[in-house]
């Protein structure tokens, strides 16, 4: 196994620019499906793909623990430059992936018979959202394999690769859809095939890539190594402190929806138009977090301090200068980006109303993403699981204590500190890391 290069700002953007570029990337399949899928005559096909991409949305961003555990453990071995671990770490992955995929199969009927009530919808929606469901569905433990892979090509610094896999994904997905809907007169049920039979053949690709890397590290497996118990529960432990983390992230957002909803139609509206401004932000920002998770766990793998530290530093500087950039962008341009997004006038003095506070997401966020991959590459999941249960335990209170009085400006304000309460708890957790990792006075 080469050993990793110095640190500078180019091995920075080697992992994040690559990272940034696969991410914009996502959202262009959502696009792309309801154009293909808009161009059948009837609209209740358009709302079935919709109601069932979310739950797959819910189901497969709920296990993304997968592959943030596997970057950090890998990214450590590859610093300890212990080839046998980075084999271990994979093939540890791939097993937990194989057995939560089948876990979501065998549990899909329980899944689509609570999902599908809960989104609610026409009868016509229902039954060609459950036709995409039960398609896709098989797709689960390959969707978890690609975690593992891409968390492990994330944890060598080899973001090419993994971004390699995710466009490959993508534009498949992409043409398959447009073949069977177009081509061959599938609707719904197409949609579901093409996103089956692209993740089944991205999971392929990046097995294929990274039995590859082995080969030309000359791994071998040692299934004594692999399956070590200490080992098996310490990546376990890892993954359900990931978990709850997730589980909290999605909570606090989906309060904030929640309560957004409340507040009428015009409310929500406004609020969904300014979050989309944050959701593609934290796309790009999270390149960097990405970054800090690979090059802060190599050095904490390889125990060096210097470089920990200045991993730490580099990757931070350029993600909290990126979110300070992309605050002004949306500030400065949110104005005719709101109208881009919607034409009803209402909507559109609302969410000016409410601008600034959107604005300021990416830059508080940014801060919260880093320590994220930060936290992950130092293996330090447990402290992440508690600075986030805390973190979610100041913004309910913060809630309860500023939307009466302020309305949706308290609500906004709530989620400003939630994201402040992240970063200030995260870098007190900090100093003890770097004492843990290097053992330092």
């Amino acid at each position: 196994m080469p050993a990793p290069a110095a640190l500078s700002h180019r091995s920075v953007l080697a992992i994040a620019v690559p990272i940034m570029l696969s991410n914009v990337s996502e959202p262009l399949i959502g696009v792309v499906n309801t154009a293909i899928i808009g161009r059948l005559p009837d609209p209740f096909y358009i709302g079935a793909i919709a109601v069932g991409s979310l739950i797959f949305s819910f189901i497969f961003w709920g296990f993304g623990f997968l592959r943030l555990s596997t970057g950090g453990l890998s990214a450590q071995a590859v610093g300890a430059g212990d080839t046998g671990e980075l084999v271990a770490v994979l093939i540890r992955a791939l097993m937990i992936a194989a057995a939560a995929g089948l876990l979501v199969i065998v549990l899909s009927p329980l899944i689509r018979a609570i999902a599908f009530p809960l989104m609610g919808g026409s009868p016509e929606v229902r039954s060609h959202g459950e036709a995409y469901f039960n398609l896709r569905i098989w797709s689960a433990p390959f969707v978890f394999a690609n975690y593992c892979v891409i968390g492990w090509f994330i944890g060598q610094a080899k973001a090419k690769l993994a971004f390699l896999v995710q466009i490959f994904l993508n534009l498949v997905n992409m043409a398959l859809s447009a073949a069977f809907v177009l081509g061959l007169g599938m609707t719904s049920d197409g949609v579901g095939l093409a996103a089956l039979l692209a993740e089944i053949l991205s999971a392929l690709l990046a097995l294929a890539l990274a039995a590859r890397l082995l080969r030309q590290f000359s791994a071998h497996f040692d299934w004594a190594r692999i399956f070590d118990s200490a080992r098996i529960w310490r990546t376990m432990a890892m993954n359900g402190d990931v978990m709850v983390r997730s589980l909290c992230v999605v909570f606090a957002f989906a309060w904030f929806t929640a309560r957004g909803a409340r507040a009428g139609d015009l409310i929500i509206a406004a609020n969904a138009v300014l979050m989309n401004f944050f959701e593609v932000a934290a796309f790009l920002i999270d390149g960097f977090a990405y970054a800090s998770e690979a090059l802060v766990g190599q050095a904490a793998g390889a125990r060096d301090l210097s470089r920990y530290r200045a991993a730490v530093w580099l990757t931070s500087l350029w993600a909290v200068v990126t979110g300070a950039l992309l605050s002004l962008v949306i500030w400065l341009a949110g104005p005719p980006l709101i109208d881009m997004m919607t034409v009803s006038p209402e909507v559109r003095e609302t969410a000016r109303h409410y601008l600034g506070w959107a604005a300021l997401t990416p830059f508080l966020g940014a801060v919260c993403f880093q320590f994220d991959g930060i936290f992950t590459g130092a293996l330090a999941t447990r402290d992440m699981r508690n600075m986030m249960i805390v973190s979610v335990a100041v913004y309910l209170a913060a809630w309860a204590l500023l939307e009466r009085p302020f309305g949706n400006h308290g609500l906004w304000a709530a989620l400003e500190i939630f994201l402040i309460t992240r970063g200030l708890t995260f870098w007190s957790r900090m100093p003890a890391i770097e004492r843990r990792l290097f053992q330092t006075a």
